[in-house]
């Protein structure tokens, strides 16, 4: 019998865990809701029975838990409803139209968004991963409390992950880290983001969570009267300003101690050597006037103030920060915040269900979570690959940012270490895809130039620029690499019918027949044959070096009965480059050819034509695969700039890099890379990488070297 059929039979015990849920409800929802939670139970615990979990207990105790962990933040009868039953699409024969039928379309849309797939094949586990996480996210635009089933749902796992084996509770710990924690802190809900660490941590690495967190109560022991003494002066401080406060002492977690050990390569020592305290006021003016009163009491540090009431951070999060020197040697760090933006910073988008009024902090966090859910749905579409999305989300999910102005004072976040091109493709995709520079502070910069917080950018664009695969190592936002990498695909493709377009015409050409001869038909069922959808994607995978467009020549005069073109092949024309093929072509590192060089090319599975100088070393071994050569050449206007050694030997003294650097930029030519290959007392070998336009650019910058004094020879290497 299907658990919603409405004949299920009544549950004769309901078990404790259910009984309490219900009494922690009854504070806040009407009895009529409370009876259908506990119709929902019913059919869970139906849709369930039978089924344990790894500990042994039955299955049902796990959505229920999960549900009980959805109440603290004061959600509705629904999302309940729906944690209650998120696995039984998955798990169970109880089908969506069910769970619509007897809930609505709401809990069904929810559930359904909380279930993973299991039903798609993928090419491995990663691949899964990911599309289970691009799935939760698109479910994330169209309800956020799927975000709030899923994190409980995640939180609960990882509170009953000792039964778990070994190697699953490694993988399942560090997605948490890698995911799940770093979405709860970008939503704002801090309090899940710091227990999902603390258990993902104490997981992952069980010795070292133990080693911290013993020293942590160690520390906390020997400094609990200093900080005490700390509380008490700043209370008494707030007490004679007439400000109503509460003060609480924060401490850190083992997982952030252990990660500002690592990345800031600081001693437990240094990382502990702070007392922080929060300060709650009742309103936003008490913010400030508690701000002055903490400063009168103790000297700030005055590079360590940031006000994040005025410009709150990505996730809604609002709070003044102030470092101050304390009594005992140790710096003070403070946070001001009233009670409600107190509740958005533990509970992010979850405190709209707590608070039923139009606070500005509480719309903020709903606000930028759905700004930020959209851009995720926007980026999606654009992604063919799972891994790839998830890759650029996890670039949004740190928690470092850096606060910008638009000229007209719209305040964009963007992740740490941003540049001018993700600032361009925050404001609109079109103003990032035709960006040519930037003013940063009304000065003019580059695109690649870094922001700090507080600048004001504006950015400069012309209809002509377009994005080019150097734009890739200039950003950190996902939003900006999608954004490129979707256009270059584009423009790849183009490249690539066009180039395998000329390349099995050459192919033909050598057996005396020219493309545009072979029949459409016989074009058609070579296409449909080889299982591809167009004639273009044929053309595309000759030019990736998929498929030899000798065999591809070979086998569509077979089929058109055409025996005898099929011999005797003579010399191929020669491929000529033009400049315009840089989405499908590559150049080679190993000898990196310029226009003038004699060159040839090496068709390599996957990355398509692969350009060496013909006297390449590599190329002698390339040569026992000759169907894989490709005849090429220059055309007489090529066109952009190409990569180039120079080898430089020169005095070792101070001031020589510079010299030689200025002389190439006399030359016109661009510095992409230096590196020095030799060094002694007395001389120095430099290795340059820089941008040419043919060998005899080259060649001119080679004698503007040469006439430095401090230089003995320039050379092109290798």
């Amino acid at each position: 019998m299907r658990a919603a059929s409405g004949k299920t039979s009544a549950i004769p015990v309901v078990p404790a865990d259910v009984l309490a849920l219900e009494k922690r409800l009854a504070a806040y929802l009407p009895q009529e809701q409370i009876l259908r939670v506990r119709r929902a139970y019913e059919i869970g615990a139906q849709a369930h029975s039978g089924q344990t979990r790894k500990s042994g207990e039955p299955y049902i105790t796990h959505p229920v838990a999960v549900a009980g962990i959805l109440v603290d933040l004061g959600v509705d009868a629904e999302t309940i409803i729906a944690a209650i039953l998120h696995d039984t699409l998955e798990d169970t024969l109880l089908s969506r139209e069910e769970l619509e039928h007897e809930f609505g379309a709401a809990v069904a849309e929810m559930v359904d968004g909380v279930t993973k797939l299991d039903k798609v094949q993928f090419k491995s586990r990663q691949e899964a991963a990911a599309e289970s996480f691009r799935k939760m996210l698109l479910a994330m635009a169209r309800d956020l409390r799927v975000i709030l089933i899923k994190l409980a749902d995640r939180l609960h796992n990882m509170r009953t992950i000792g039964s778990m084996a070994i190697d699953s509770r490694r993988r399942i710990a560090r997605e948490t880290l890698d995911i799940y924690a770093p979405i709860a802190q970008r939503l704002g809900m801090n309090q899940f983001k710091a227990e999902l660490q603390d258990l993902g941590f104490r997981a992952l690495y069980p010795d070292r969570h133990r080693i911290i967190e013993a020293r942590i109560k160690n520390v906390l022991g020997n400094r609990r009267e200093a900080m005490g003494k700390i509380e008490m002066a700043c209370s008494a401080r707030l007490d004679h300003e007439k400000l109503a406060h509460r003060i609480v002492s924060r401490i850190k977690s083992p997982y952030s101690i252990y990660t500002k050990m690592r990345e800031d390569r600081k001693t437990f020592a240094q990382v502990m050597d702070v007392y922080g305290f929060r300060v709650v006021v009742p309103q936003v003016m008490n913010c400030y006037h508690a701000l002055g009163a903490v400063h009168g009491l103790y000297k700030p540090l005055d590079t360590r103030f940031r006000d994040f009431i005025a410009i709150p951070k990505a996730n809604g999060y609002q709070s003044l920060h102030t470092v101050l020197f304390g009594p005992f040697g140790a710096p003070i760090e403070i946070q001001i915040r009233t009670e409600d933006m107190d509740t958005v910073a533990e509970r992010g988008v979850a405190a709209h269900w707590v608070y039923k009024n139009d606070g500005s902090a509480v719309n903020s966090a709903q606000n930028r979570a759905r700004e930020w859910v959209a851009g995720l749905v926007d980026a999606q579409t654009r992604e063919s690959s799972s891994i790839d999305f998830l890759e650029n989300v996890k670039v949004d999910l740190f928690p470092d940012e850096v606060y910008l102005f638009t000229p007209k004072g719209r305040i964009l976040a963007l992740p740490r270490n941003a540049s001018a091109l993700d600032f361009a493709y925050a404001v609109h995709t079109d103003v990032g895809d035709h960006a040519v520079a930037a003013r940063i502070d009304t000065k003019l910069a580059p695109l690649r130039t870094r922001l700090s917080s507080g600048q004001t950018v504006e950015i400069i664009t012309a209809p002509s620029a377009v994005p080019s695969p150097q734009w890739l190592e200039y950003v950190v936002s996902s939003k900006a690499r999608t954004a490129i990498r979707h256009f270059l695909k584009h423009l790849q493709h183009e490249d690539a019918v066009e180039l395998g377009h000329r390349m099995l015409d050459r192919a033909l050409d050598a057996r005396n027949i020219s493309f545009d001869s072979i029949p459409t038909d016989v074009l058609d069922r070579f296409v449909l044959d080889n299982k591809f959808k167009r004639l273009e994607e044929l053309l595309a995978d000759i030019a990736l070096g998929n498929r030899m467009p000798d065999q591809v020549a070979r086998q569509l005069l077979e089929m058109q009965g055409d025996l005898a073109h099929t011999h005797q092949p003579r010399a191929h024309e020669k491929i000529l480059i033009s400049g315009a093929e840089r989405g499908v072509l590559s150049f080679a590192r190993c000898c990196y050819p310029i226009p003038g060089d004699a060159i040839v090319g090496y068709l390599s599975a996957g990355k398509g034509v692969v350009v060496h100088r013909a006297e390449c070393p590599n190329v002698a071994d390339y040569r026992k695969t000759p169907e894989r050569l490709v005849a090429m050449d220059w055309d007489a206007n090529v066109q952009g700039d190409y990569r180039a050694q120079l080898r430089v030997e020169s005095d070792n003294k101070p001031g020589v890099l510079a010299t030689v650097a200025a002389a190439i930029a006399e030359a016109d030519s661009n510095i992409e890379n230096v590196e020095y290959k030799e060094l002694d007392n007395q001389y120095a070998t430099l290795l340059f990488t820089i941008e040419v336009r043919n060998t005899q650019h080259f060649d001119a910058v080679v004698r503007r070297v040469q006439r430095a004094i401090v230089v003995h020879g320039a050379y092109r290497h290798p």
